[in-house]
């Protein structure tokens, strides 16, 4: 089992830019993918990102493609997302989760409890 904590979620202006930390710790051997969704009050849980761990590849929603940048840093067990030019849009609790692989697919199985983000116009 894997636990993660994330970190970094904070109130910021629209058009500014900020850096989301999730520090993994357990039995992290068997994870091959991690990633980080976000769900905003009244809406359902959206996927945000993903990274590979294997080979590095990483996706992303629409929504955020060409602002997000996903990463992951193997020594201390921690990903980060940075979303550049943060809209009002952006506003949710993002969380990140790990999980395997399965025919191409990322099944999550360990989810983190999340951090705010909350972007004022």
């Amino acid at each position: 089992q894997v636990q993660l904590v994330e970190s970094g979620g904070d109130s910021v202006q629209a058009g500014g830019s900020l850096s989301l930390s999730c520090a993994a710790s357990g039995y992290t051997y068997d994870t091959d993918c991690k990633g980080w969704f976000r769900q905003a009050p009244g809406n359902e849980r959206e996927w945000v990102a993903t990274i590979f761990i294997a080979d590095g590849r990483s996706s992303y929603t629409s929504s955020v493609e060409g602002r997000a940048t996903i990463s992951l840093d193997n020594a201390k067990n921690t990903l980060y997302l940075r979303i550049n030019s943060l809209k009002p849009e952006d506003t949710a609790m993002y969380s990140c989760a790990a999980g395997r692989i399965t025919w191409g697919t990322c099944n999550w199985a360990s989810w983190g409890q999340g951090t705010q983000v909350t972007v004022s116009s």
